[in-house]
Order: C-alpha cells, then structure tokens, then sequence
C-alpha cells in the first residue's frame, strides 16, 4: 500500500494516501473525525474530470501512523508538504475540508506557494472556531472544553451523537442515511484516541486570522448557510474578507458536512473551479 514516511517531525510518520487519474493534481484533506474515505462523492467526479486526485489520511486517522505527540498544525502541515516533495508535485490544487483547511493555510504560511496553483476551503475552520472578544460569533471556551471532557470522557458516545450534528440529520433525514451516519461512526471511532482529541485541540484554539494574507493564490471558499458545526460567521465570511483572491460560495440550507448532503452541488463549484 502506497504510504510517505515524513521524517521532519519530532516522530517519523507513514501517511497512506491514495492516488488516481493523472493530469493536473488535486489534494484533498479530510476534515476531524473522519479520514480519506470521507471524500467518495468527489474522488471519482475529480478523476472523471480529468485531473490527478490525491487524497490521504491525517497522521492518528485512517491507517497512518499514530504518533503520541505531533499534531499542531505544523506538523500537520509538514505531512501534506511530503507527499507534495516525495511525489514530485508540481502546479498543486489542495482542498481542505473543515479541519483540513488548518493544513491549506498553515501550508502556504510554513512553505509557500511555489508549488500551489490554487486552493479551495470547504465547510472550512479557517479562520477561528474559538469565541474572542474580537470573534463574537466564535464558539465558547465553556462549548469547546464540554467537546474536550466529552471526548476524554466516552470518546466515542461523543462521537456516535457528534455526525448528527454534522449533518444536522433530523433536518437532512431525506439527504443523509442512517447507514451514512453509522459509516462515520465506524471511521471516527477506528482513529486514536489520543490523535482525536490532540486535533481537536489544534482546530479550537489556533488562530489563523493573521495567516490568512499567506494564501495567495486563487481560492474557493464553499459553506453552508445551517452549518451549526462551524458558523459560516466565525469561518467562511471571515476568510473571504481575509484572502483577497477568492470566490466565496455560500450552498443555501447546508449543513457542515455538504460534501454529502449536497454532494452534487458542490461537486459541480467545485470542477468549475478547477477548471476556471
């Protein structure tokens, strides 16, 4: 099974990642809990379309290495930095979902565009989940510590409730199924302990507003207007007044997890975008 091994942490990791079709080359970025196989709906729309699609799963996620230290942002970071050197990328698209955004801007602070054509943030953190002064909008200190205890408490009674949320399923009941949310909780669950709730610290309290200027290549911003997982307030509509060269997309009635719910519509921003 294809893997890289990044040395350039405080430990060597292996991040598995799978790699289809050929052309111009797409990186995706699952967001927290989940892994690669969160992106299924947009893969094949992807390779279809003619680009390369290179999707892989976050160190202490999926199959990687679970490493008890090592999951900032950096290091996160470093990790997508390998697989762009070791598989000899050149001209990269990088999506980062939820989460994952934290990788695409920490990316370009820490290394740079040279090898970064465009970026696209879905349903994306960026730029502060974490209520502030400053960021009202935020969630709270008292929220994000309830998750923290929660996760430390009955990790995956947490998580067995959390995809709900994620969808906000008893709204989406004709969008999403019962089998969808039992597959994430199969994924989440598989994941380490230990790396669940590191990255989970990671995307609560770091702060990205003063990276923002970094990503300067063009980039999509897609959220939904009902994502109750990461207000489109605190997230998207700070990234766009944040990113100068952006297309802000904002999906009517999604939720968090849109790359299900509305798979077809962001499938069809999305490949416009690659495109354009």
């Amino acid at each position: 099974m294809p893997f890289i091994t990044n040395k350039n942490t405080a430990e060597t990791v292996d991040i598995f990642y799978e790699d289809y079709g050929s052309g111009q080359p797409v990186i995706l970025i699952h967001g927290w809990p989940l892994s690669r196989k969160s992106w299924e709906h947009q893969v094949w729309k992807i390779v279809e379309s003619g680009y390369r699609c290179i999707s892989y799963d976050r160190r202490g996620f999926g199959i990687s290495s679970t490493p008890w230290n090592g999951y900032d942002y950096s290091a996160l970071a470093s990790d997508l930095e390998q697989i762009i050197a070791q598989l000899d990328l050149e001209d990269v698209i990088v999506v980062g979902f939820s989460m994952g955004g934290g990788e695409v801007v920490r990316y370009c602070t820490d290394f740079g565009t040279d090898k970064i054509a465009k970026a696209a943030l879905i349903s994306s953190i960026i730029p502060l989940v974490k209520q502030k002064e400053d960021n009202p909008d935020g969630v709270s200190e008292r929220d994000l510590q309830g998750i923290q205890d929660a996760l430390e408490e009955d990790r995956v009674g947490f998580l067995k409730e959390f995809s709900k949320g994620f969808y906000n399923f008893e709204d989406n009941k004709d969008m999403v199924s019962q089998a969808q949310l039992d597959y994430d909780f199969v994924v989440a669950s598989h994941a380490s302990p230990r790396a669940t709730i590191e990255t989970a610290k990671a995307w609560m309290h770091t702060d990205f507003r003063d990276e923002l200027k970094n990503v300067n290549v063009p980039t999509l911003i897609v959220h939904g207007d009902s994502d109750n997982t990461v207000p489109i307030e605190t997230s998207a509509n700070q990234a766009a007044k944040g990113i100068t060269d952006n297309v802000f997309k904002v999906i009517k009635g999604a939720p968090h997890g849109l790359n299900i719910t509305h798979k077809d519509q962001l499938n069809t921003i999305l490949i416009d975008f690659l495109k354009s």
